[in-house]
């Protein structure tokens, strides 16, 4: 199949993103005018649904909050049963540019990959973080990286494409809570391939991060937990 003919959906999982999300939608509008965009509303307690609805695209509303597992669920479940070839997921914060999609999806498209994962960290001295946040996502990046065999630098970056076979994986069964790293390691273990291209991110437009010192800490034990977990199981019981 040709570039010309993939039909692509963007994912945009949204908790409480009003004074952002719309701003979001335009701008992959502008980058990316072939796309269909659905937002996944994941019980907001603001307008994000009624900012998202007001600009014209498909909208999904969690009657409670679910967590970015259940919500990108939802997104990929949508895209495999309406026939979509690659689906992208952007954040509804700003911090993913949808100008630098079509970075994401040149190994997509080539077959070269199955997942694409848009890295802040290949080009040194671009995307500052906390200390904290640095030391952790370091630990999941070696022992992610010691797991499926390949370096991937940035293993909790949510500015992903995937192609239909993923697609489907994940719309049977995705990790919950906070799922980018766990998620990578049932690709891994189920034969696809992942790839990583280098990506400049942003500053969230609007909002403030809901993970906390604390969280964070809680957060990097639990992951890993579950990675562990996932590297004794059997790829057969998976599907």
């Amino acid at each position: 199949m040709e570039e010309h003919t993939k039909r692509l959906l963007v994912i945009i999982p949204a908790f409480n993103e009003a004074g952002s999300v719309g701003k979001v939608i335009s701008s992959v509008r502008k980058a990316l005018p072939e796309a269909d965009i659905l937002v996944v509303n994941d019980g907001s307690k603001d307008r994000t649904s009624e900012v998202a609805r007001e600009e014209g695209v498909v909208v999904i509303d969690h009657p409670y909050n679910m967590g970015i597992g259940a919500t990108m669920q939802t997104g990929y479940r949508y895209a495999f049963s309406r026939g979509y070839d690659v689906a992208v997921q952007i954040d509804a914060d700003g911090q993913h540019p949808p100008q630098q999609v079509r970075t994401l999806l040149e190994p997509l498209l080539e077959g070269r990959a199955d997942i694409v994962v848009g890295s802040r960290f290949m080009i040194p001295g671009t995307y500052r973080q906390s200390l904290a946040r640095r030391v952790g996502k370091s630990i999941f990046s070696m022992i992610i990286s010691s797991i499926v065999g390949q370096r991937l630098t940035d293993t909790t970056s949510g500015f992903r494409a995937v192609n239909r076979d993923v697609m489907a994986f994940y719309a049977n069964g995705y990790p919950e809570d906070y799922p980018e790293v766990e998620a990578l390691v049932l690709l891994h273990k189920m034969g696809y391939k992942i790839s990583e291209v280098p990506v400049e991110m942003k500053r969230r437009m609007a909002g403030v991060s809901s993970i906390t010192f604390f969280k964070g800490v809680y957060y990097m034990v639990k992951v890993l937990l579950a990675v562990f977990v996932d590297v004794l199981k059997k790829a057969e019981r998976m599907r």
